[in-house]
């Protein structure tokens, strides 16, 4: 196990992939008037890539077109003080091709919001970290 500055637990890409894939709540981070934004959403994952789904107008979709975007998912237990976080950054995309569309619809991506989703977004992994705190990386706990 290989431990970072803070004690935390390196995850390894594998297993960051295996949690992306076990999750379906994240944090897409972008920016929105030349400021960070931080929205919760949805998604699946196709071929790797992470999915969701916005209306047309929002200020999402407007501003994960074509940008690089931070995703982020995570788990925590606050009574055993355990958990992982896991950090994707890449490109996002609208998906504009019709093909690729009518393929997505048949994915199990369902908005949770209200209100119509009319737009997927792909994005792309190109980075992918993430961090585990438990008993074995806290040093105040005796394996």
């Amino acid at each position: 196990m290989q431990l970072d500055q803070s004690g935390l637990e390196i995850l390894d890409g594998d297993e960051c992939r295996a949690l992306l894939s076990g999750s379906t709540i994240g944090r897409i981070v972008f920016t929105h008037q030349a400021l960070p934004a931080v929205q919760p959403v949805n998604f699946v994952l196709d071929r790797g890539d992470i999915l969701i789904k916005a209306s047309q107008t929002s200020r999402l979709a407007t501003a994960a077109a074509d940008t690089i975007v931070a995703f982020e998912v995570d788990e925590f237990d606050t009574e055993d003080r355990t958990g992982w976080s896991v950090v994707t950054v890449g490109h996002a995309r609208r998906v504009t091709d019709p093909a690729e569309i009518a393929s997505l619809e048949a994915l199990p991506l369902e908005s949770w919001a209200p209100g119509r989703r009319d737009t997927y977004i792909r994005i792309r992994p190109q980075l992918i970290t993430g961090r585990r705190i438990g008993a074995s990386s806290r040093p105040d706990i005796a394996p």
